[in-house]
């Protein structure tokens, strides 16, 4: 089953936005867009709001584009991503949204 899962947060007081765009590129990146369950993984810096003043609740999103949940479960519990889960939990203070595409056409 595929599944698309939104990731909003902020990094944690004291985090650098260099240090962690530097570490999202060089081993958050590659090691999830590596795992054989995800068909994409993206991350992007929040720019502004569309419409009004003020700065975007989250400074970051991820979406990450899953080809099978059950592959994916397996992938996630390997040391490798648990090292990147637990690098990724020192970071930021993350929601992780499970979504549903809603068919449109009849």
């Amino acid at each position: 089953m595929a599944a698309r899962i939104i990731v909003l947060f902020n990094l944690k007081p004291g985090q650098s936005v260099a240090d962690y765009e530097a570490w999202a590129k060089a081993k958050d990146l590659p090691t999830v867009n590596g795992l054989g369950s995800v068909a994409g993984f993206e991350v992007f810096r929040s720019a502004g709001l569309l419409m009004g003043e003020g700065k975007p609740p989250y400074e970051y999103v991820e979406i990450i584009d899953v080809a099978d949940m059950d592959k994916f479960g397996a992938d996630v519990s390997t040391p490798t991503m648990e090292a990147i889960a637990a690098e990724f939990g020192a970071f930021a203070d993350a929601v992780f949204i499970m979504t549903e595409k809603l068919d449109w056409k009849a």
